[in-house]
C-alpha cells in the first residue's frame, strides 16, 4: 500500500509498505482523508524537536471501518464513517491516574513521536476508533485539530461573561474560537492574516486585530476599557505572542498556552504577582472534547470547505506541504486524499 514519508527535511518520498492485518481487539481502516498540520509542517521544516526522521507524518483523521478483528465488542460496523484519538497513553503515570490521559507523560501522538495515518489502511485499538455518526470522511478529518482547540476553552473554564482574546486563526485557534462562542464568551480574534481574520468574524469573533498594521495593545485598551482580558489563549508558539498574552490579560485573567515555543522566553514575572494570573497549559484532547466538535460540525453550521485550503492527492504531498511553506498565511488547512 502506498505511505506518505518525510524522510529528511523539506524531502517526501512515496513508499510502497505493506498493508496491515487486523488482530484481535482491533479494527482495519481505509483512510479517505488526513490533515497535513502545523507539527507536520515543522518536521517538514527540521524544526519539530519532537520528531526523529524518517516518519510517516498525520494524526488527523478521517477513514472507513473495513474489518472487525475478534474479541471485538462495539457497535461499528463495516462501512462506518470514523475518525481516530491519534494519542497513546500510559495508564500509570500522574496525569493518567488524574483522569487526564491527553496529557499522560508518555504519549506518543501519531505522525509525531510515531509514524502516524497517511497510509491507506490503518490498523487500531477499537477504544481508538471514534464512530462519525453521519459526519463524512472529509468532516472527520477536522475533528481532532479542532478538538484542540475546544479543549483549550475547557481549560480555561471559559463562560458567557468571559472577554476571550485568540491569539492564531489557524485550525485549533479557530477551534477555540468556535466553542468560546458557543459558550457564550465575547471573542477578540488576533492574526497577521486578513483572510484568517474574516474567517474568524464569520465563526462568531465579535471583534479582530490584525497584529501587523495595527497596535495590538492600543487596540484592546479600546475594546476592553483598559481592563484586558479575562482570558487569552496563545495558539501560535512564537516568544512575541507568549510575552503578549501575558501583557494581554486582565488582573486575575487566565492564560492558556496551546503552542509550543521554539525557545527560551524571558518573562517579567512580577506581572505572574501583580495580576495574580491563572496560567496553564493545554495540551491534546479528551474524548469529551471529540464528542463535542462532532455535536458541533452535525449542527452543519460551520463552513467547512473555507477551512480546507487544499485537497491533494498522494502523488503531490511533496507540492502541498512546499504551497504550505510558501504561503503559510492563507493556509488553514491541506487534506491529503487518499
Amino acid at each position: 500500500m502506498k505511505a506518505i514519508k518525510i524522510v529528511k527535511e523539506g524531502r517526501v518520498e512515496i513508499m510502497d509498505i505493506p498493508q496491515p492485518t487486523v488482530k484481535d481487539g482491533h479494527v482495519l481502516v481505509k483512510v479517505d482523508y488526513v490533515g497535513f498540520c502545523g507539527s507536520d509542517l515543522n518536521t517538514f521544516r527540521g524544526l519539530n524537536p519532537l520528531v526523529n526522521l524518517p516518519v510517516i507524518p498525520g494524526h488527523e483523521i478521517g477513514a472507513t471501518v473495513v474489518e472487525l478483528g475478534s474479541n471485538v465488542t462495539t457497535d461499528l460496523k463495516v462501512g462506518t464513517n470514523v475518525t481516530v484519538n491519534p494519542y497513546s497513553n500510559c495508564g500509570v503515570c500522574t496525569a493518567c491516574k488524574n483522569n487526564r490521559p491527553n496529557a499522560c507523560r508518555y504519549n506518543e501522538t501519531m505522525g509525531v513521536q510515531r509514524d502516524g495515518a497517511m497510509t491507506e489502511y490503518l490498523v487500531l485499538p477499537v477504544e481508538k476508533i471514534i464512530a462519525g455518526g453521519q459526519l463524512s470522511s472529509k468532516e472527520l478529518a477536522l475533528v481532532e485539530p479542532m478538538s484542540v482547540g475546544f479543549h483549550a476553552v475547557d481549560r480555561a473554564s471559559v463562560t458567557d461573561s468571559d472577554i476571550v482574546l485568540v491569539f492564531g486563526c489557524g485550525m485549533i485557534g479557530v477551534g477555540a474560537i468556535i466553542r468560546a462562542v458557543l459558550r457564550g464568551a465575547t471573542i477578540i480574534a488576533v492574526d497577521v492574516s486578513t483572510e484568517k481574520l474574516e474567517l474568524a468574524k464569520k465563526l462568531g469573533a465579535k471583534y479582530t486585530i490584525n497584529s501587523a498594521t495595527e497596535d495590538l495593545h492600543a487596540r484592546l485598551d479600546v475594546l476592553t476599557q483598559s481592563m484586558g482580558a479575562d482570558v487569552v489563549i496563545e495558539a501560535v508558539g512564537r516568544k512575541e505572542t507568549y510575552l503578549a498574552a501575558i501583557a494581554a490579560a486582565a488582573y486575575t485573567g487566565r492564560v492558556l498556552y496551546i503552542g509550543y515555543a521554539k525557545e527560551a522566553i524571558p518573562f517579567d514575572t512580577q506581572f505572574f504577582v501583580k495580576k495574580e494570573l491563572d496560567i496553564r497549559g493545554s495540551r491534546n484532547a479528551t474524548a469529551r472534547d471529540f464528542a463535542a466538535v462532532m455535536n458541533y460540525l452535525k449542527m452543519k453550521t460551520c463552513p467547512i470547505e473555507e477551512l480546507i485550503t487544499g485537497v491533494f492527492r498522494v502523488e503531490d504531498a511533496q507540492l502541498a506541504l512546499e504551497s504550505w511553506l510558501n504561503e503559510p498565511g492563507r493556509v488553514f488547512r491541506l487534506l491529503i486524499a487518499f
